[in-house]
């Protein structure tokens, strides 16, 4: 009876002590090392055609010939369509005769005066009759300008009737056959051509973004790359098979958009082998730069506070937690680059943080970096099994 009290009493003092002590929580952390991060932004755009022409006529007339193979390459200047002529050059020559009779006017004219200039001087003729001939001079010789006129509005309607592709490039359908009657500057166009080497790619970013990558710029946070930024051009849906030619980023409109909070950009692509076509939906991938001694820290270590700001749990040398506020600027693949808030060396908790709490004492596993699931090596403790 003696010896069942006393153990009884010995129980009642270990439930009294809180029974024996846990051992420290194991978790999994990161050690974290400065670097240097290219900073890039994928964006969805469309492709959209350097130069687009649309030939319209500038004078009436019958088509009568279609000088150009539809979809083929055509040159600057070359003809396209042959207006009917005719009514043209028949006009030229009437304003070529207006001249040739202003002319005789005018050089009758011109005799009589200088005759009469001698005569005024001798009186033998008034200066009323000087005066008048003079005029009659004067009359003569705007009507030979006013020919002169006629005569290069008669040629340059003549040449109109040979339509010409005002670009380089690759012509579209004709919407007219010979035997059509079109008539100047018509609404319908007779054919399109349109440049497609270089393309341009039209991408849009929302306005905070774009401020936050300026503002890293001008203030040295990213190290923008020489001249304009390249672009990365991606179709379809896969990023293993990127366009072959490098683009670069030409510039950003100056205004938003009110409607979508968005700023429009453009990159300008080399298009030799016109594998880029008007009208294709893009992604491009924007290199703004390196971001030099930030840190990458895996997304499940950064938490979250209600009032937005994010913290790290950090396991010190004293081997106990604490939090650590940090900026984190963008996520990058499966991390986020944090450029305030942890130093080089600091070990961050990415596995086990519900265990953490301020000031308690951990067991920090060491993982890889690169895949935190990973075991790299323990320290102080066992490899978690």
């Amino acid at each position: 009876m003696f010896v069942l009290a006393a153990g009884c009493g010995g129980a009642d003092a270990l439930a009294q002590q809180g029974g024996p002590a846990k051992p420290p929580a194991e978790v999994g952390v990161v050690t974290l090392r400065p670097q240097s991060v290219e900073v890039t932004t994928e964006l969805p755009g469309r492709t959209t055609a350097a130069r687009l022409a649309e030939v319209r006529p500038q004078v009436n007339g019958i088509i009568l010939k279609r000088l150009f193979v539809e979809g083929a390459e055509v040159k600057a200047g070359q003809q396209l369509y042959q207006i009917d002529p005719a009514p043209y050059q028949a006009a030229l020559d009437t304003a070529k005769a207006e001249l040739a009779r202003a002319d005789a006017t005018a050089n009758s004219a011109r005799t009589r005066a200088a005759r009469y200039r001698d005569l005024v001087k001798s009186r033998a003729v008034s200066q009323q009759d000087y005066d008048d001939i003079a005029a009659t001079l004067l009359e003569s010789e705007a009507q030979v300008a006013s020919a002169k006129a006629s005569i290069r509005t008669a040629q340059i309607n003549l040449d109109y009737t040979k339509v010409s592709s005002p670009i380089r490039g690759r012509i579209g359908r004709s919407t007219v056959t010979e035997g059509a009657l079109v008539t100047a500057n018509q609404t319908q166009t007779l054919a399109t051509v349109t440049q497609l080497d270089p393309i341009f790619v039209d991408v849009t970013q929302s306005s905070a973004e774009m401020f936050k990558l300026r503002r890293a710029v001008n203030h040295g946070a990213i190290q923008s790359v020489e001249g304009k930024a390249p672009v990365t051009l991606f179709i379809g849906g896969s990023e293993d098979a990127p366009y072959g030619q490098q683009g670069e980023l030409q510039f950003s409109e100056v205004s938003v958009d009110e409607s979508t909070g968005s700023v429009r950009l453009r990159a300008v692509f080399p298009n030799p082998n016109q594998e880029l076509l008007p009208g294709l939906f893009v992604r491009a991938k924007v290199n703004w730069g390196n971001a030099e001694g930030v840190f990458m820290i895996p997304q499940p270590a950064v938490v979250r506070r209600p009032d937005g700001s994010a913290f790290v749990w950090a396991v010190g040398q004293d081997g106990k937690a604490s939090q650590k506020t940090v900026k984190t600027e963008r996520a990058i693949g499966d991390k986020w680059l944090v450029t305030e808030g942890v130093a080089d060396g600091d070990r961050v908790v990415v596995e086990g943080i519900q265990k953490v709490a301020p000031g308690a004492p951990v067991t920090a596993v060491a993982l890889d970096a690169e895949k935190p699931g990973a075991v790299a090596q323990a320290d102080g403790a066992p490899k978690a099994q």
